[in-house]
């Protein structure tokens, strides 16, 4: 009798499977996928064995594109369609970039609500080169875990406001990913140290990264991970960096840079001058300009000093966070740093000086926020039910209601931990008032102007009343992501409205479904390049395995059993040599393997019999 498998309530009939989960770290500069493999959290390598890829999209005329390595190889050769750092674009308008545009290659489109970049391959907007991004690692993971992903934890910066984040989501969704939560990096890294180390107390996590820069301070105890505060900026990092370094040199050499190229050129060339600084107290910084090659000695002091500025505006930053968590520096027991950026030394001597401590430094920056990620995903998707990890966050900014004269009423203060819900009573301004249009907002500051427009809708309905005698009832609620819905109820009539913040520097439902049509197009293109790459390994491995056969035993076979042979590998090689269809490779590999069969059979019995030659039986 067959036994029949049933389950716990609940639970998976197949206990012993796992659902494949990954964690995420979209960086400025590079991003990485990780994933837990025997309890542990890894970084999962591409084929050539690199974990960083480069977030560099290059975008070709015949609507190809390069991801990652080949793309990065590109910068300074077609600057104005290899976008890199789309990571800072993404959830900006044009006047957010005002002071950044000039600087960089790129043709800027100011399309409403988020900027969008012109390339070859036309309009791209940050959202769709980001989900090239995620593309390209989502792929990279199903190579590695050998199936399809269930669903991925992302990190982004602490201080992205919600259109920041809802950018995020919908570059996820064309990419063919399950969210199955947004995680703040510093949180992210606070999970990853404190499940390596088993810590406990009260850390300070300071990220610099390449474009982005946040601090948050965590409170870990058993197991529960508590954001006490959080506090960046979503436009501050290593690129800032970049920048400030190159614009000295120019000023103080009277060089300017005009094309996309030289702009490019310049950014690249800074960069390596930073990366060198790191381990000498001086490098060379060389860059060739409108066919003039520059070059300059730099000292480890003369970039401390350009860049002083940049280093102060994230202690500034840092004194505020504490501020809110109401603790001074000697109350934090450790300093975590994150992001590859803080491996620069005056960052390093700029945060021991502040906390009076040194940092810790036993983990990996640009590896620690993935791994965080990839824990988190492997408890959310239930391969850890019995898991003790509890993550408490917070919401970066404020948020709230524009009323009477342009002001704002804030409803979820920052730092307040998710997901959480409040609600605040409103009621109208004129007699006979059956409608309110709300403008949801978020931000600091106290005039509306100053803040970052969500949403706006309408509640209608409301019965005619004298001014002041209608109760409107106003509900913000916030899901563990950060993401936004709002309410509106009228109490004595019930009327209601609602809406799920999709913010204005979001992508609008329709634009999603038509990028991810596009998507689909270009899918079957994909598809065969994938194929096609894999049919030419197969290939070439095998005739590589055949000639190598024929070389060491070739004298096994007669010239007319040779002959057959000899034409299947030469019809293999004209197939490679054309390299175009991967099903005319396969066939043409697929009949090479059938024909040498017989000689494969041939082989073996030959090596049996060199084995046995000369050996008495009993002695087998």
């Amino acid at each position: 009798m067959a036994l029949l498998q049933i389950s716990e309530p609940g639970q998976s009939p197949a206990p012993h499977q796992r659902r494949l989960a990954i964690g995420i770290d979209l960086g400025t500069t590079h991003s990485l996928v990780a994933a837990v493999q025997s309890g542990v959290a890894r970084c999962l390598p591409d084929a050539e064995g690199r974990v960083l890829l480069p977030s560099v999209v290059r975008y070709l005329e015949d609507g190809a594109r390069h991801i990652g390595h080949h793309a990065a190889a590109a910068r300074t050769l077609d600057a104005r369609n290899t976008i890199a750092s789309a990571k800072r674009f993404m959830g900006r308008s044009m006047g957010d970039l005002a002071h950044e545009a000039p600087h960089l290659p790129y043709e800027f489109v100011a399309t409403p609500g988020m900027v969008a970049l012109a390339t070859a391959a036309g309009v791209k907007s940050p959202v769709e080169i980001s989900a090239e991004i995620l593309a390209s690692l989502r792929q990279r993971a199903e190579d590695s875990l050998g199936g399809l992903i269930d669903g991925a934890v992302i990190t982004v910066p602490a201080y992205f406001d919600d259109a920041q984040r809802q950018a995020t989501k919908d570059a996820a969704q064309l990419a063919g990913l399950k969210v199955l939560r947004l995680i703040n990096e510093p949180t992210a890294a606070a999970i990853a140290y404190g499940l390596d180390n088993a810590a406990e107390g009260v850390y300070a996590v300071y990220d610099l990264g390449g474009g982005t820069f946040d601090i948050s301070i965590l409170r870990l105890t058993q197991g529960v991970f508590e954001v006490m505060a959080t506090g960046g900026d979503s436009a501050l990092g290593g690129d800032d960096y970049d920048a400030a370094l190159a614009d000295a040199l120019c000023r103080s050499h009277g060089v300017v840079a005009h094309s996309p190229a030289d702009k490019a050129a310049l950014r690249l060339a800074a960069r390596a001058c930073k990366e060198a600084l790191t381990d000498h107290d001086s490098a060379p910084f060389s860059v060739a300009l409108g066919g003039t090659t520059h070059q300059w000695t730099v000292q480890r002091s003369d970039l401390a000093s350009a860049t002083a500025a940049l280093t102060e505006r994230t202690l500034s930053a840092v004194r505020r966070t504490l501020r809110d968590a109401q603790l001074r520096p000697h109350d934090v027991q450790g300093v975590v740093l994150v992001g590859g950026s803080t491996r620069m030394p005056q960052i390093v001597q700029a945060v021991s000086a502040f906390f009076g401590r040194a940092p810790l430094t036993n983990l990996n920056p640009d590896e620690v926020v993935a791994l965080g990620a990839a824990q988190q995903a492997h408890q959310l998707v239930g391969n850890n039910p019995h898991g003790d990890m509890l993550l408490l966050d917070v919401i970066a900014l404020s948020l709230g209601l524009e009323t009477m004269g342009g002001l704002v009423e804030r409803i979820i203060p920052r730092n307040e931990t998710l997901p959480t819900a409040r609600a605040q009573d409103f009621t109208t301004y004129q007699d006979g008032q059956t409608a309110i249009s709300l403008h949801v907002v978020q931000g600091e500051r106290d005039l509306v102007q100053d803040c970052r427009s969500l949403a706006r809708f309408e509640l209608r309905g409301i019965p005619p009343m004298a001014a002041g005698a209608a109760r409107v009832r106003v509900t913000f609620t916030v899901d563990a992501d950060g993401l936004l819905c709002v309410q509106a109820q009228e109490l004595t009539s019930g009327a209601e409205a609602h809406i799920e913040v999709k913010p204005s520097y979001g992508l609008s439902d329709e634009h999603i479904a038509r990028m991810l049509q596009d998507g689909f197009a270009s899918a079957a293109h994909d598809l065969h390049a994938r194929a096609l790459a894999q049919a030419r390994v197969d290939a070439e491995r095998l005739l590589l395995a055949t000639v190598s056969a024929l070389q060491a035993d070739g004298h096994l076979l007669t010239a007319a059993e040779r002959a057959p042979i000899d034409s299947l590998l030469k019809t293999l090689r004209e197939r490679l040599a054309q390299g175009t269809d991967p099903a005319a490779l396969d066939a043409a590999a697929q009949q090479l393997a059938q024909g040498t069969e017989a000689f494969a059979a041939a082989r073996m019995n030959h090596s049996i019999r060199q084995a046995l030659r000369g050996q008495h039986v009993q002695a087998l």
